[in-house]
């Protein structure tokens, strides 16, 4: 069997900048997902954990850890007793980086259901780490990541809906993942990072873009064409076009 990738590579050039990413049924019948990067290609499966190892017996080490929880919880009738300490956190982290290379995957190739899928998952494993790690130095060397998490998740959402014309829900999911980011950083004392908060200045600016794309209403067409009118001095215009929106008024209630 020929190891060299070289073939492999040269036909699928890397590109600085750009998220390049492919999906495609590997030989066991699975769907795979492989991203392009400077040195190579990283390969995942499209479900499950991204590596197809099941660590312990167990879907995953979060899934290991949480049966061990449900033991200690068995047995003692109270979670205290039960820590997560370097080893185990390490174990966690490592596992959310590859969940992490999937959704980003993911997103680009517009699989933005799979997206919420892969970051709801991790966000479980952050909030698992919050309340089980032995130190808060360990729960937040996971918890850092939380802002990275919720930008995802709210571009899937948003643009999920973006696809589908629906403007009102895109900014509604915009809105609600910039008050999440506060929240997190209010809750874990952490104002200083909100200030100079890349994750939160990127939502907001997408914010600002979708506002501005957003088709105007019948009303607000209206009201544009009025506020011009009374501009150009032309109150006849403006009259008609105030009875207008008085009659959309009257059937819109």
């Amino acid at each position: 069997m020929n190891q060299d990738l070289t073939k492999l590579l040269q036909s699928w050039p890397y590109q600085v900048g750009q998220v390049m990413a492919r999906r495609f049924k590997g030989r066991d019948g699975l769907q795979k997902i492989q991203l392009r990067v400077d040195l190579g290609v990283l390969q995942m499966n499209a479900e499950g954990r991204p590596d197809g190892k099941r660590p312990m017996g167990h879907e995953s080490w979060f899934d290991f850890y949480q049966t061990r929880l449900a033991e200690h919880l068995l047995a003692k009738g109270a979670p205290e007793g039960f820590s997560l300490g370097p080893e185990e956190c390490a174990k966690l982290q490592q596992e959310c980086i590859q969940f992490h290379h999937r959704y980003i995957c993911l997103f680009q190739l517009e699989d933005f259901e799979s997206v919420e899928r892969d970051a709801e998952r991790n966000l479980e494993v952050f909030e698992f780490v919050a309340e089980h790690a032995g130190t808060e130095d360990l729960a937040w060397s996971l918890l850092q990541f939380v802002p990275q998490l919720l930008l995802m998740r709210t571009r899937a959402r948003g643009m999920a809906t973006l696809k589908g014309g629906v403007f009102e829900h895109a900014l509604g999911h915009i809105q609600e993942g910039i008050s999440e980011l506060e929240r997190f950083y209010t809750e874990n004392e952490r104002l200083d990072l909100m200030e100079a908060s890349p994750e939160l200045g990127s939502l907001r600016e997408w914010l600002g873009q979708v506002r501005n794309r957003r088709p105007l209403s019948e009303k607000e067409k209206l009201e544009k064409d009025l506020a011009e009118a009374i501009r150009m001095e032309d109150y006849e215009r403006a009259a008609k076009v105030r009875d207008q929106i008085r009659k959309l008024q009257a059937s819109e209630s």
